[in-house]
């Protein structure tokens, strides 16, 4: 029997087939069938063609800022996302963005320092000007996690992005999901799409995979392994609340852990994060909560809403696995309903609470790990270290307290960690790359992964443009792009 690697590379073979129209569907009296039979190998088809300087795969928190950026340079660029809307995990997770500021609060005398601007800024100031950002709040409790909360409006974040995607010429493909890829020697030649309008090649000089599972690159070929060492998560929005109320309720049991204060619907020093610890709640309210993996955690942009309560599920194996994602999907469902339960019968203000967003599908943390030119370690991250071709700066740490950036610096990110190993013409960016997990809990968050898009998407492009394979991009003309998007080096 063929394992998963090699399946997925008798599918690049496969998938080389192209030309230039749909064929017609081949009825099963053409082909042998047997009732013995454990495999159907498909017939042939010629696919439709679309060309671009870059594609980029995914358009969630890495793949908006990679597009954009791709975009910018000049090149002619698709984004193809499997979802209708672009945002992915800042959208379904709804958590506040993760950091873009080093972790000044935590280190008396360290100065306060805006680490990661960029693309990332733009959509941060578009969302303020709409009301859909609570601004870079700082941190009053809780400031040895992070110094500062910058929770978004899920809905207006779909809605900015994919405004401004359009107004950079970003060609878009939503409800379109890779499904194969075309492969020659080193070099990526095209991405396989399916739709309701058929199936179609994209073929371009460069492709940056932001699938946040791996999938252009593992269709590629590509080297990867599936550490399955996360939850998996369906977050929820609770409406019909009082944010005061659960505060008072936190304080009341002196389990109040966290606490930002920012722009709440147009109102300056609003509540717009709470945390507290759930060993000094209700017994009953903290057996439940843990039995169902909630997360008492939550932000806000909005009176009356709590954006954000996390429910996780251990899976026993890979989120690549569809018949195990499908119980895990109904776990949650089931864990989201008596989470709000808990919080009718516990939580003064939130009597009529009922739950006002969901995911479409569960959220994940890691599936596929890219195998790249560079592995980024613990080392790099908590020793703060820095690169002689780092392409953005980082200071956010997910286990802090416990895992810290040093003195509350940044490390640098390196390019190679972006490259695709075996091949030349594609990079990986967000959640997919990094073993280490303790590094990962640093690289996996959203403004990383979006300083990450924005490295990936220029290089891309200017690989697309000028004629580079992605090693051969010399790195002062990448810093020269990267300082003129307002990325941050010098810190």
């Amino acid at each position: 029997m063929l394992n998963r690697r090699e399946f997925s590379q008798q599918l690049v073979g496969l998938g080389a087939i192209v030309g230039g129209c749909h064929e017609s569907t081949v009825s099963a009296e053409d082909t042998e069938i047997s009732a013995k039979d454990e495999f159907y190998i498909e017939p042939p088809k010629k696919l439709p063609i679309r060309r671009f300087d870059v594609v980029v795969a995914g358009g969630g928190t890495a793949g908006v800022v990679a597009a954009l950026a791709a975009a910018t340079q000049g090149a002619k660029t698709a984004l193809i996302e499997a979802k209708g809307y672009t945002g992915g995990t800042i959208t379904e997770g709804g958590t506040a963005l993760h950091s873009f500021y080093n972790l000044w609060k935590a280190f008396p005398g360290t100065e306060k320092r805006q680490v990661v601007r960029g693309l990332a800024q733009k959509i941060i100031d578009r969302l303020m000007s709409v009301g859909g950002c609570t601004g870079h709040a700082e941190m009053e409790l809780g400031f040895d996690y992070d110094s500062v909360c910058t929770a978004i409006d899920t809905e207006l974040y779909k809605w900015i992005t994919l405004e401004m995607l359009t107004e950079s010429g970003v060609s878009l493909f939503l409800n379109t999901t890779v499904v194969g890829a075309i492969r020659e020697g080193d070099r990526l030649q095209g991405a396989i799409t399916e739709s309701r309008a058929g199936r179609e090649a994209f073929f371009a000089q460069s492709f940056v995979d932001c699938t946040a599972y791996g999938d252009l690159a593992a269709q590629a070929g590509a080297e990867y392994s599936e550490p399955n060492d996360y939850p998996v998560a369906n977050s929820i929005a609770l409406a019909n609340v009082s944010v005061e109320k659960y505060y008072e309720f936190l304080k009341s049991h002196d389990a109040l852990t966290q606490l930002a204060r920012g722009v709440r619907d147009g109102q300056e020093g609003q509540i717009v994060r709470l945390d507290g610890t759930l060993v000094r709640l209700p017994e009953e309210f903290r057996r439940e909560a843990s039995a169902i993996g909630l997360h008492i955690v939550t932000t806000t942009v909005h009176d009356d809403y709590f954006m954000f309560l996390k429910l996780n599920f251990r899976m026993p194996v890979s989120p690549t696995d569809r018949d195990a994602v499908t119980s895990a999907e109904v776990e949650l469902r089931r864990r989201q309903i008596r989470a709000v339960e808990l919080f009718r019968k516990f939580v003064p203000g939130c009597e009529k609470a009922f739950i006002a967003r969901t995911a479409p599908r569960l959220n994940i943390r890691r599936a596929r790990c890219i195998r790249c030119d560079y592995d980024v370690s613990r080392e790099d991250v908590l020793e703060a270290r820095r690169f002689p071709d780092e392409v953005f700066v980082y200071g956010f740490h997910d286990l802090a307290p416990r895992y810290k950036i040093k003195d509350g610096g940044v490390y640098g990110f390196p390019y190679r960690a972006l490259c695709v190993s075996g091949l030349e013409n594609l990079w990986c960016a967000g959640m997919l790359i990094t073993s280490d997990f303790v590094a990962h809990m640093s690289t996996r968050n959203t403004v990383c992964c979006m300083g990450q898009g924005q490295a990936a998407g220029t290089a891309a492009a200017l690989c697309a443009l000028h004629g580079y394979r992605s090693r051969q991009l010399p790195y002062a003309r990448l810093r020269e792009a990267l300082e003129a998007g307002d990325v941050v080096f010098t810190v």
